[in-house]
Formats: structure tokens, sequence, C-alpha cells
């Protein structure tokens, strides 16, 4: 079952988030994810939202998720992300297929 992780990120180092997304779809692409979203416009429909970037991506299944999130290769770019920005992000599973 596919699996979609939900980020938002408020940057607040531009070079050094540079530097993550630099090395990010290469990691991400041998991981089998999909990038369905990257946004640092949203448009806010409730509530409050002072966050830069919003991220939606989507793995086939959690395991899949997990192996690129705990990666080598992940958290070595990772560390980039930390230093450059603070966020919050979740992983959410996807609807059965009912066909």
């Amino acid at each position: 079952m596919a699996v979609y992780i939900i980020a938002r990120m408020k940057i607040h180092d531009r070079a050094g988030y540079d530097r993550y997304e630099d090395g990010f779809m290469p990691v991400f692409e041998k991981f089998n994810g999909k990038m369905l979203s990257v946004d640092e416009d949203p448009k806010v429909l409730q509530g409050e939202w002072d966050h830069t970037r919003s991220i939606l991506i989507e793995f086939p299944d959690k395991q899949s998720a997990y192996a690129w999130m705990m990666s080598p290769e992940y958290q070595e770019i990772a560390k980039h992300r930390l230093a450059a920005s603070e966020g919050e992000s979740i992983l959410v599973e996807g609807l059965e297929d009912n066909a």
C-alpha cells in the first residue's frame, strides 16, 4: 500500500538548504520515491501557516519510505536540511484499492 510523507519547512539558511537539495534526488530515486509536490507559496485554506515550503512525496510502501529515511546516503544529506531549516513531517498511509 502506498504511503505519503507530508512535510512543511521554515528555511532560514537558503545556501545550506540548497546543499541538501543538490543531493536529494539521486538518493530519493534509489528508493522508488515519487515527488508529488514542492510548493513555496501554498494557499492557506484554514489556520496559520508560516512555513516557507511544503512537500508531498509518495513511496510504494512503508518499507521503502523507512529504508530511504534511514539510509546512510540520506542521513548524510539530511544534516544540511536539519541545519538550514526547521519543520515537521508525517507519514500517512494511502487508501486500499477497492477495485
